[in-house]
């Protein structure tokens, strides 16, 4: 837990744009709800298994709460965050292809077949 606690700080003192840097927060952020899901959803089998049903209640009241703020922080990440950092990273792409004297369609890369159907968006249900 220290570890991922120390990871969002690096995240903190690092450089950059914004919304990327948010983004990252966020994944930060939700890889410490996934620890804290993991452990209660533990803690509440074995509770089950030991015959403490209330111990057992409280904490599936305690997971279902972790459970709503890992899927908070989803849906600001889906929805405001990541288009932001998406649409930065597409800029600094494209600054650096008209810095080179290259677009992706001259250049053949992957994922530009110049069709517009192609880039749709993907998204994860946790």
């Amino acid at each position: 837990m220290q570890g991922l606690v120390e990871e969002g700080e690096e995240v903190l003192e690092e450089d950059g744009d914004e919304s990327v840097k948010d983004a990252a927060i966020i994944a930060a952020a939700q890889r410490i709800e996934h620890y804290e899901i993991a452990g209660y959803g533990t803690l509440r089998t074995f509770a089950q298994q030991l015959g403490l049903q209330s111990a057992a209640d409280l904490l599936q009241r305690t997971l279902d709460e972790e459970k709503a703020a890992d899927k908070k922080l989803n849906e600001v990440a889906m929805g405001i965050v990541n288009p932001d950092a998406q649409q930065t990273e597409g800029q600094e792409e494209d600054q650096g292809q008209s810095q080179s004297g290259r677009s992706s369609r001259s250049s053949g890369s992957a994922g530009s077949s110049g069709s517009s159907g192609s880039k749709g968006k993907r998204g994860r249900n946790t």
